[in-house]
């Protein structure tokens, strides 16, 4: 016969944590949108998401490979960073701006915004949200693009580059400011890389003026 030990220790295991089905995967997600609102990118960690998941931390590494993966899960960003930057740096500096707006409106209009959208209207009301995409953009996203290109003014520049690409969420989605909200790729594309490309390669700054 088994030991009462041993039918306890059974009783103890199935009680733990569980483990990756689909579910898992969803309740991860919810978990993480509320840990990255209350905790902001920075603050948020991957054993406190599990926790509040009920869930191994290792499960995010099973389902997302780490918090970076996680966050671009749960707020709907088209590819992490870490799988993002090779693509975007795949090409001509001076197309770069193209290629990122492609591969955002590809996702975010498939999704109608999806979460992505959730999280831009949460902005207007909850400073916590604000706080945990600006550590995002400015840290994970444009921060690390910029070290790559070897910008100067990577500070600022993160920052313009993260307001053109909030703003341009906010328009097409959330306000759905027409004939924005319903412009085709190309025309959206054409009219804002522009004014990225010269945020993240450009003169932030007129040159002197030549005299006669």
């Amino acid at each position: 016969m088994r030991s009462d030990n041993h039918g306890h220790e059974e009783t103890r295991l199935r009680r733990g944590r569980r483990g990756g089905d689909r579910s898992t995967r969803g309740e991860l997600l919810d978990a993480a949108r509320a840990a990255f609102i209350e905790n902001g990118y920075e603050g948020a960690t991957v054993r406190g998401i599990a926790s509040r998941a009920g869930v191994d931390p290792a499960m995010v590494r099973h389902w997302f490979g780490g918090k970076e993966g996680l966050f671009t899960a749960a707020v709907a960003i088209p590819i992490e960073p870490g799988k993002l930057l090779p693509l975007l740096l795949d090409g001509p500096d001076e197309q770069l701006a193209e290629r990122m707006l492609g591969m955002f409106l590809s996702v975010w209009d498939e999704a109608g915004g999806g979460e992505f959208t959730a999280l831009i209207r949460s902005m207007s009301v909850r400073e916590s949200a604000m706080r945990m995409l600006r550590e995002f953009l400015s840290t994970a996203l444009f921060g690390r693009l910029l070290r790559e290109l070897g910008s100067d003014e990577p500070e600022l520049r993160a920052s313009l580059c993260g307001s053109q690409m909030v703003g341009l969420g906010m328009m097409r989605y959330v306000v759905r400011m027409e004939p924005l909200a319903g412009a085709d790729h190309e025309t959206v594309v054409a009219t804002i890389a522009p004014n990225l490309q010269r945020y993240l390669t450009g003169p932030l700054r007129p040159g002197p003026s030549r005299t006669s």
